[in-house]
């Protein structure tokens, strides 16, 4: 199988959740507007047809972009998923680095607005669009 080096400015992602326990490790970078994520697609990322599996792109970006609302909203943002939109525009496959990068935040008080885009190897293999409800945390 074909590995991938991780990009420099990558440190191993400080914020796991059981749905991403299988898919680690994961990857990320932060910058002034967003939580970047990344990981080297291995098999277990697959599809039956050796592909990355959409739902694991889905839910990474989901994951990506609400980290990056939370990131420009400030400490103490708390977030939930009311809207998620996915276009596959290429496949990915294993070997190749995959990199989450919200690209546009329009933070509220009540919605967030995101968008990322998903790369193999620096080529679009995705778009997606969120709506993410702000909740406010009990004091």
């Amino acid at each position: 199988m074909e590995t991938c080096s991780i990009p420099t400015g990558f440190a191993r992602h400080d914020r796991q959740s059981p749905l991403t326990a299988p898919w680690e490790p994961l990857y990320s970078r932060r910058t002034e507007g967003a939580v970047v994520l990344g990981l080297p697609a291995s098999a277990a990322h697959t599809n039956s047809r050796g592909f990355v599996h959409g739902g694991l792109i889905t839910a990474l970006a989901d994951n990506a972009m609400g980290l990056s609302c939370g990131q420009v909203l400030g400490a103490g943002a708390s977030l939930v998923t009311v809207n998620l939109t996915v276009d596959f525009l290429a496949v990915a496959r294993t070997g190749q680095w995959l990199e989450f990068d919200t690209i546009f935040v329009k933070p509220g008080n009540s919605l967030c607005f995101a968008q990322a885009f998903v790369t193999a190897d620096g080529e679009p293999c995705a778009r997606a669009n969120a709506v993410f409800k702000v909740v406010k945390k009990p004091h």
